[in-house]
């Protein structure tokens, strides 16, 4: 879905010193993702909804990395994936 090459451009990074560290958040990016979409594999589906919440949730998480609100985040990220986001049975 997003490779790290994508993230790099995303993020305008042209060295490989954070490599790690953006791989390491891209991952919590798309997890993030389909916790708040309430789908594993179904956030992939709609390519292009879930590929700017991810690249959006990256930036957040790179560029605030010290001083981030993940509340305001999660709210944002509920706006951006409401329309793939599974109802839960509560039975």
């Amino acid at each position: 879905m997003v490779t790290l090459e994508d993230a790099k451009n995303y993020l305008r990074i042209d060295t490989d010193a954070d490599d790690s560290l953006i791989e390491t958040m891209l991952n919590s990016a798309i997890q993030l993702c389909r916790d708040i979409s309430r789908c594993e594999e179904n956030i992939f589906e709609n390519e292009s909804i879930s590929r700017v919440a991810v690249l959006y949730t990256l930036g957040y998480l790179y560029e605030h990395r010290e001083d981030a609100d993940h509340h305001d985040l999660q709210l944002t990220l509920r706006s951006l994936l409401f329309g793939l986001r599974e109802s839960v049975n509560m039975f």
